[in-house]
């Protein structure tokens, strides 16, 4: 199963046990943390967006904040004596995927489902 997640203002594609790296989030290493923008859920052929993923909640760990790469930001005007240096480092979150939890409605259909089979 995985499901399209938005934190940050960008949008990530998570399994269980997936570790990526987010925009910082407000939390310490080893915190749980819970993202409850879900756009959608996928297992398999089975497709679930809108309603029907907005109800699921992906749930990770902390694994550590950091911060990226430096950036260096060179502006320059020719024949006008004007460089400009400038650096930037992102900060992140590192985080694992522990949990991806279906809505309460699909788990029940898919539970019935199974028993008619």
């Amino acid at each position: 199963m995985y499901a399209v997640i938005k934190t940050g203002g960008k949008q990530y594609r998570v399994q269980e046990g997936d570790v990526l790296r987010v925009e910082k989030l407000d939390a310490e290493a080893g915190k749980k943390v819970t993202f409850d923008q879900v756009l959608m859920l996928g297992e398999g052929d089975a497709i679930k967006v809108g309603a029907d993923a907005a109800r699921a909640k992906v749930t990770a760990v902390v694994m550590e904040q950091g911060r990226g790469q430096k950036i260096v930001v060179f502006k320059k005007r020719r024949r006008k004596n004007y460089r400009l240096t400038r650096g930037h480092r992102q900060s992140y979150t590192s985080v694992r995927i522990e949990k991806i939890s279906k809505p309460r409605a699909a788990a029940k259909k898919a539970a019935a489902a199974a028993e008619k089979e």
